[in-house]
This record gives structure tokens, C-alpha cells and sequence, in this order.
């Protein structure tokens, strides 16, 4: 058994409007699951599709104060193109942050909500990932993240050192997931998470006692009867199983 990284949730204040932002930054094509819920996948997609890692924008009246410890990297191909691409995004409402990135290759922005997120230039290969390069993860154990998640997901380990951990989809598309060892402690609930999912033949509750044995914490929403169980990985970041699809 095992889940497929399906989208990452954002909290949002206004969710239509950062919805908006994201949906001309990526070029995706942005719908309304319900009041409060805005979702956003490639043009003509089927979902789930390990092709992409979908956006789900959810209101939430919480403010952001601290650096986001989930953050989207963004796939450009060049120097040149990494400029393009940022000039847009600042046009779009995108401002620049300092997160102690010191001189890097990459550029840090924030979306209009504040919440960070980094364009490349990248210098190795990296193929097929779409607009999303990589989702990122920060902690202090990518060795003990990558074995946890690498379990818990259909997805493979590609790298894993004391300081970075990649993985991508079995199916060897789409972007990677990486997990970076930062010096930050987590405060708080996390306000962009993970949200995973069976495969449509499995039980989601076999699947919740699997992720258990592997380390993950349930979490208790006090008798809220949401259809998907929501959990905290070994580093307490928060993510959300999904009902089978």
C-alpha cells in the first residue's frame, strides 16, 4: 500500500484573490471546490496525476508570522529566463524577501499574502517537472524525512545527505519533493501543507494504521467531521490523508 502526493494546501485570507495570483503565475487554470475553497491544476488535467502537485487555497482568518516552513520552487531554464519570470511575477504582485538567503542563484519572492517561494535558475538537468521544480520542505532530519516519506508515498528517494533529501513520483514526472535541513523551529500550524492520498482500490483506514506504524501523530480536530484524517509527520508538520481516488 501506499499514498501519491497529491496537492499542497495554502491558507490564504482572501483565497479567491491569491488564488488568482498563483493561477497567472503558473499558468493553471483556477475553479471553486466550495465557499472558502479554491482549487488550481495545469489546463485540460485529470486529477490526481503525478504529472503535477495540485493547489488547494483555503481561508483561514489565522495571520502568517512566521517564514513558511512549506514553500514552492519554481522551474526556470536560464539566467535569462529566471529574470523574465520574476519580473512577471512582480507585476503580478509578487514582492521580494530576505529569508537569510544570503548571495544563491535563486531569487526569493513572497506571493501577495506574504508566503515565500524561491525561482530558479537551474544548473543541473531537470526534466519534465512543469512550473513547480520542487516542493520544499524544511527540517532538521532529511535522512529520517525521506525514510518516513519515501514510506509513506509511492514515491522514490533520489538523494539523501545530512543537509538535503529529493524525491520524485515512481513514475519518474513531475516535480520533486525536498526536504532541507534548516536550523528553524516549527511554530504553530503550518500554514502550506502536504495533502496525500490512497489509490482507489485501497482503505483509507488500513492506510491510517499504516501511517501510524510508520510515525506519523494523528491529530484530533475535536469531533470535526471532515471526510479526510489529518496527521503530523515525525517533525510535527502537519498533512492531511485524503479519501481514496
Amino acid at each position: 500500500m501506499a499514498t501519491r502526493l497529491v496537492q499542497i494546501n495554502m491558507k490564504a485570507r482572501d483565497e479567491v484573490a491569491l488564488g488568482a495570483f498563483w493561477a497567472e503565475a503558473l499558468g493553471w487554470e483556477m475553479s471553486s471546490e466550495g465557499p472558502g475553497v479554491t482549487n488550481l491544476e495545469p489546463k485540460e488535467f485529470v486529477y490526481p496525476d503525478p504529472v503535477a502537485v495540485c493547489i488547494d487555497i483555503v481561508v483561514s482568518t489565522e495571520p502568517k508570522t512566521v517564514k513558511n516552513p512549506v514553500h514552492i520552487d519554481l522551474a526556470t531554464t536560464s539566467a535569462a529566463h529566471q529574470a523574465q519570470v520574476v519580473a512577471r511575477l512582480k507585476d503580478l504582485g509578487a514582492t521580494p524577501a530576505d529569508v537569510g538567503q544570503g548571495d544563491v542563484p535563486w531569487v526569493v519572492l513572497a506571493d501577495p499574502e506574504g508566503n515565500e517561494f524561491c525561482v530558479l535558475d537551474w544548473h543541473d538537468s531537470v526534466q519534465d517537472t512543469g512550473p513547480i521544480a520542487s516542493v520544499v520542505v524544511d527540517c532538521a532530519d532529511p535522512r529520517g524525512m525521506a525514510r518516513f516519506w519515501g514510506e509513506v508515498t509511492d514515491w522514490t528517494v533520489h538523494k539523501v545527505t545530512d543537509d538535503n533529501a529529493v524525491l520524485r513520483s515512481s513514475s519518474g514526472v513531475g516535480p520533486y519533493l525536498q526536504f532541507l535541513r534548516t536550523p528553524v523551529v516549527k511554530a504553530g500550524w503550518n500554514r502550506v501543507h502536504l495533502d496525500v492520498r490512497p489509490y482507489p482500490d485501497d482503505d483509507m483506514e488500513t492506510e491510517a494504521t499504516r501511517l501510524r506504524a510508520l510515525g506519523a501523530t494523528p491529530i484530533d480536530l475535536g469531533g470535526s467531521t471532515i471526510p479526510w484524517k489529518v496527521f503530523a509527520d515525525p517533525e510535527g508538520n502537519e498533512f492531511c490523508l485524503l479519501t481514496p481516488k
